[in-house]
């Protein structure tokens, strides 16, 4: 340990910041009280105490952000954007075919899709519209059009 002590003396007065690297890292209390001494010994302009080597991050171990509120308004939804937003949710789903797909296709009819299919096409719906569809709604949604009304009729939307 000595040793060590001897080397970080040694580099510390021509390096503060391998410094302050390893004091950092160091396991022990130790490191800093070596540290405060070698730069005492150095002779540097750092102040006395070895906190004025850290810098805020270093010293509380998190970046000190001022907390600023912005406030703003979701992007406006039209009627033609949700009906855009849909189908291209609808058409990036592996089990549907874009070809066969329009806003009147049935779900299970038109598309083959069965009931997991169909629960996984709403999960995909709240995701990208960023609300929840109650179970009981989602049964009554077998269509891409369907769907455009539910969403446009929870968000105000009427054209």
């Amino acid at each position: 340990m000595a040793s060590l002590v001897n080397s970080v003396r040694g580099l510390a007065c021509r390096n503060a910041p391998l410094l302050r690297w390893l004091a950092l890292r160091s396991v022990s209390s130790s490191a800093t009280t070596t540290a405060v001494r070698v730069d005492a010994k150095c002779n540097q302009k750092a102040s006395n105490s070895f906190a004025a080597l850290l810098s805020p991050f270093e010293q509380t171990g998190r970046w000190q952000l001022a907390i600023v509120r912005q406030y703003s308004a979701k992007e406006p939804l039209t009627l033609q954007l949700i009906k855009e937003r849909v189908l291209l949710v609808l058409k990036l789903y592996d089990k549907v075919n874009p070809e066969k797909l329009t806003l009147e296709s049935h779900f299970i009819n038109d598309l083959g899709l069965d009931s997991l299919d169909h629960v996984e096409v709403i999960m995909a719906m709240e995701d990208e519209f960023g609300f929840e569809i109650p179970d009981g709604d989602a049964e009554k949604l077998f269509r891409p059009a369907d769907i455009v009304q539910y969403i446009a009729d929870k968000e105000d939307i009427y054209e």
